[in-house]
C-alpha cells in the first residue's frame, strides 16, 4: 500500500479516518480466513528518488524514504489496535525502541496468532521500491498472491484519468506487464521478480469497501497478472 493512499484527504501525513476504515477492511478479510501482511510505502512523507540530489546522496535519500515507511507503520499499528485489530509492526530498518526486527520465524508466529503484520523499511536496502519489497516479502512468507492497492480498479491500456476511451485489462501475463513500457502501475524490478518466481499479482482499487476481502478470496476484481 502506497504512502499517498494513507494520506487520505490530506496532502501529507496519515489520515486517521482512512486508517481506521482500512483496519476494518483488513479485519473483514482476516475474519474470512486470510492472513494479511501489509507492506507500506512512505511517499506521504518522503520519496527517496525525488529528493536525491542537491547534496543528498541517493543512498541517503532512500534511507530517508525507508524511515517514512516506519512512521506510517507505527501510526497504522496504533490505529489498527484502537479498532480492535490485533497488529504487529516489524521493520527491515533496525529501530528496536519502536519496532520489532523483521525475522522470518517471528513474522510466521504473529500470523499464526491471527495478527495483521505491518512491515516497514522495504527490503532495508537502497535502490529497491516497496513494490519490489512486497513481492520479495510475499515469496519469503509463501503468500498465495501479492495485492497492489491502488486508487483505480486495475490496469488500463492508457491513463484513464487523461483518456475517456481507456479500456480496462482484466488479465495480463507477467511477460506482457514487463514488456509493455506503458504499464507503470508497478516498477519493472517487482514485475520481473514476480515473473521469475511465478508469483501472481492483483492490481485493484483498495478504496472500495469490501474489495480487500474480495481480493483475498480470489474474486474477479481488478487486473490479474500471472
Amino acid at each position: 500500500m502506497s504512502g499517498e493512499q494513507l494520506a487520505g484527504e490530506y496532502e501529507h501525513g496519515i489520515d486517521p479516518k482512512y486508517a481506521a476504515w482500512l483496519a476494518q477492511e483488513l479485519d473483514a478479510a482476516k475474519q474470512a480466513g486470510s492472513q494479511m501482511i501489509v507492506m507500506v510505502g512512505g511517499g506521504n512523507f518522503v520519496r527517496g528518488a525525488q529528493i536525491a540530489g542537491h547534496g543528498i546522496k541517493r543512498v541517503t535519500a532512500d534511507h530517508m524514504g525507508m524511515l517514512g515507511t516506519m512512521i506510517n507503520a507505527l501510526g497504522l499499528t496504533d490505529i489498527f489496535e484502537k479498532q480492535g485489530v490485533k497488529t504487529r509492526c516489524v521493520s527491515n530498518i533496525y529501530a528496536e525502541q519502536v519496532a520489532e526486527k523483521f525475522v522470518h520465524r517471528l513474522v510466521e508466529k504473529h500470523l499464526k496468532r491471527d495478527r495483521v503484520v505491518i512491515v516497514a523499511g522495504g527490503v532495508g536496502r537502497p535502490y529497491f521500491t516497496t513494490d519490489t519489497a512486497a513481492v520479495a516479502l510475499g515469496l519469503e512468507l509463501k503468500c498465495e498472491i501479492v495485492l497492489k492497492a491502488t486508487k483505480v480498479d486495475g490496469v488500463y491500456d492508457k491513463d484513464p484519468a487523461k483518456h475517456k476511451d481507456a479500456k480496462k485489462i482484466d488479465h495480463l501475463t507477467h511477460q506482457q506487464a514487463v514488456a509493455d513500457g506503458a504499464i507503470k502501475i508497478m516498477d519493472k524490478a517487482a514485475l520481473g521478480l514476480a515473473m521469475e518466481q511465478k508469483m501472481p499479482l492483483l492490481i485493484f482499487n483498495a478504496e472500495t469497501t469490501g474489495n480487500i476481502k474480495k481480493a483475498s478470496q480470489g474474486e474477479s476484481i481488478g487486473t490479474t497478472i500471472n
